[in-house]
């Protein structure tokens, strides 16, 4: 007897349905599952044999051929194993084989025969309504995360055991409330930083129209204290962002289920490789970047880390996506996010400027080789960070992060109004700068400053923008003079 479900398997962040054809007919007893499955999928044979068995249900002893299709397509993963043991029990008459035909299934089984969560539950619900499938039937586990999808029904079930109710013509499981949406924990306050006024300004112009920032300094100046408050500064996820943060993090397997409007913060270590940066391996994953999507990718100590791993950040930059080309297929991710860099002056740190650095011109030149010019143009903003002094670390008169991210959000409501909703000025389109709206003699310093800087055709557009953001946080209006004169100043390593 035949019987056939869908299932799904992840594909970088999205789900792929998969047809899950179950076939017994007499023969030497045995299970074999075909259709280009991996190691996972095959040892489904084991955990869908003892779970049948630990739930009461009887399993077959006969030739048992399961297909899973398109062929070509890789399957990945555990979650494949409800499908097929909804397939095989419809297959042995167990269970009405129609009642499989407008239900997904999707979950990992233990050999008890409980239901274990699975990643990727939101794409894979999202994926049954493009299929046309009434709805879901999918781990406890992932079932708030899975009912925040629109336009399909969602059951949630803890065990196998509950697909007897399939032969009484009832579908399994409870309909699970949608996961509510927090704030997250609360990041540390920007009041921390003192005494680097010049710093907290490039903060909060970057977090202000998403632009990149460098900060080059001595250790122990401020530049990571600084990285790891910029989320407290930036306005909080909205709309359709928290489920596109929501369904990356669901893939990735992060978050622990929970949907935030905290914008992501990663801070990969400077090991990281090419791959785990951009995304890669085999089958292809997400890298950090992806996973910084709509937030922040700090990288510290950014002259340590390899240079394949740096130049593959050219392009997510510049597109807001990375491209992963394989033998055996391409995927798109999206990457728009926010690069905070931190630096060194020297190999020793203590920047030539000290006299107990003994650094040489060549140690110098090829310490900071890591950073290749076509990179460093695709950053906004390079500040240069000095050592506060006893003073300024003893003072308090700082502002905290809610009085910084009122201006922020000021500012971005405005470049959504001009620009479009999630767009900032960062990110605009190349057609858009035509609505970035310049004073006379702005124009004139802007033009000069091209001339005679050696700025190149992206620094000049650059240097645009970053005026265009410092005018809106004064409350738009035309980008003036001044507005382009800091603009150049904090496109070049200047101190405070």
């Amino acid at each position: 007897m035949l019987a056939e479900t869908t299932a799904f398997t992840l594909d970088g962040i999205s789900a792929r349905p998969v047809r899950v054809e179950v076939d017994v007919h007499r023969g030497l007893p045995s299970f074999q599952i075909v259709g280009l499955p991996d190691a996972a999928v095959r040892e489904a044979r084991e955990r869908v044999r003892a779970a049948m068995v630990n739930c009461g249900f009887e399993f077959p002893l006969r030739r048992i051929t399961a297909n899973l299709a398109p062929a070509d397509l890789r399957k990945v993963g555990p979650g494949l194993d409800l499908a097929l043991a909804a397939a095989l029990l419809a297959a042995s008459g167990e269970v009405p084989p129609e009642m499989l035909e407008k239900w997904a299934f999707a979950g990992e089984l233990a050999l008890d025969g409980s239901v274990r969560p699975v990643r990727g539950a939101l794409a894979m619900a999202e994926a049954a309504r493009k299929c046309g499938k009434q709805g879901i039937v999918c781990p406890a586990h992932n079932g708030s995360e899975a009912a925040l999808a629109a336009g399909v029904e969602v059951r949630a079930v803890d065990s196998l055991a509950a697909l007897g109710s399939l032969s009484r013509g009832t579908v399994p499981g409870e309909v699970p409330v949608a996961a509510a949406v927090d704030p997250g924990p609360e990041p540390p306050d920007i009041g921390d930083l003192r005494g680097q006024a010049h710093l907290r300004k490039a903060m909060e112009v970057a977090a202000a129209g998403g632009h990149g920032l460098l900060m080059v300094g001595p250790p122990g100046a401020g530049k990571s204290l600084a990285a790891r408050r910029m989320p407290s500064i930036l306005p909080p996820l909205a709309g359709d962002e928290v489920l596109e943060v929501a369904r990356i993090a669901s893939a990735c397997g992060a978050g622990g289920g929970r949907i935030t409007t905290a914008r992501p913060f990663r801070a990969p270590h400077h090991t990281v490789s090419a791959a785990g940066l951009v995304g890669g391996g085999s089958p292809p994953r997400p890298g950090e970047i992806t996973l910084a999507h709509r937030g922040v990718l700090f990288l510290d100590e950014l002259c340590e880390f390899s240079r394949p791993a740096l130049e593959a950040l050219r392009e997510p930059l510049e597109n807001g996506l990375v491209s992963i080309s394989r033998a055996g297929g391409r995927q798109v991710l999206p990457s728009r996010f926010m690069l905070v860099a931190a630096a060194n002056p020297c190999p020793c740190g203590r920047g030539d400027e000290d006299p107990a650095c003994r650094c040489g011109p060549a140690a110098i030149r090829r310490y900071r080789s890591t950073l290749s010019g076509a990179l460093a143009d695709r950053i906004d903003m390079t500040v240069a960070v000095a050592q506060p002094s006893a003073g300024e670390l003893a003072g308090s008169d700082v502002e905290d992060s809610a009085s910084v991210r009122r201006r922020v959000v000021g500012a971005r409501k405005l470049m959504a109004a001009r620009l479009g909703p999630g767009l900032t000025n960062a990110t605009a389109p190349d057609r858009d700068l035509a609505s970035f709206t310049l004073g006379g003699t702005a124009v004139e310093l802007l033009d000069h400053a091209y001339r005679t800087q050696g700025l190149s055709g992206r620094a000049r557009s650059r240097v645009l923008r970053l005026a265009r953001t410092l005018a809106d946080l004064e409350g738009g209006g035309s980008a003036t003079e001044s507005h382009v004169a800091q603009a150049l100043q904090l496109r070049r390593r200047t101190g405070s």
